[in-house]
């Protein structure tokens, strides 16, 4: 079985930027703690997710460029050339998706910035629910963990285009401290890997309630 292709770092940084000029351009995101994102090696980014723009907004704000895992779903007509181009990672919810899951300890490997919704889909955004592939990416890589909370992306609705935040409306983004999700014993269990969710649970709820206070959210 030949190997998936890597997921490429250029299109990665070329993805920022077009965030960047997006973000920033359509909206007034606050940006607080970026600096604690380590400048080199692998990483995860775990993202609160209540609206389609956070994973673009954290791309767009982020100090490195990121490969998210983001739903086949996304990947149509002209986004699916598009999505992949720019590096992010096709996943099917479904199964477990070996084809996404090598491409995402690959980027982890190769040093760069995997970019995960630890809720699975879009919700309330508070991280109430955790699925384990976090964990699992987060111990078999061998990549801390940075919170980021997204806030004020699904306050209100734009009157221009009600599907989107109010143009140039204020979009908070607080990237936490790093920390990592295994017990330092290196193990994979099954019963390992739960203890780091409920870890990396304790860790982004926290870090969710400090950014609403920091931000008056």
């Amino acid at each position: 079985m030949s190997r998936p292709p890597a997921a490429s770092e250029r299109g990665a940084e070329v993805g920022r930027r077009i965030g960047v000029g997006l973000m920033y351009g359509l909206w007034k995101p606050r940006v607080l703690g970026a600096w604690k994102v380590p400048a080199t090696g692998p990483v995860i980014f775990a993202v609160n997710h209540s609206h389609n723009i956070d994973g673009p907004m954290v791309m767009g704000v982020a100090p490195r460029p990121t490969h998210f895992l983001i739903k086949q779903e996304a990947f149509i007509g002209p986004l699916d050339p598009f999505l992949t181009g720019i590096g992010q990672l096709k996943v099917d919810r479904t199964t477990a998706d070996r084809t996404a899951i090598t491409r995402a300890l690959d980027v982890l490997a190769a040093g760069g910035v995997l970019g995960i919704f630890p809720e699975g889909s879009r919700g309330e955004g508070d991280f109430a629910s955790l699925r384990a592939g976090l964990a699992y990416f987060a111990v078999r890589g061998n990549a801390p963990i940075v919170p980021i909370a997204v806030l004020g992306s699904s306050q209100r609705r734009g009157r221009l285009i009600k599907g989107l935040p109010p143009l140039r409306s204020r979009i908070d983004v607080v990237f936490g401290d790093p920390f990592e999700a295994g017990d330092g014993s290196g193990r994979r269990t099954r019963r390992a890997l739960d203890e780091a969710t409920e870890r990396i649970q304790k860790q982004l709820t926290a870090h969710l309630e400090n950014a609403r206070r920091l931000t008056g959210r």
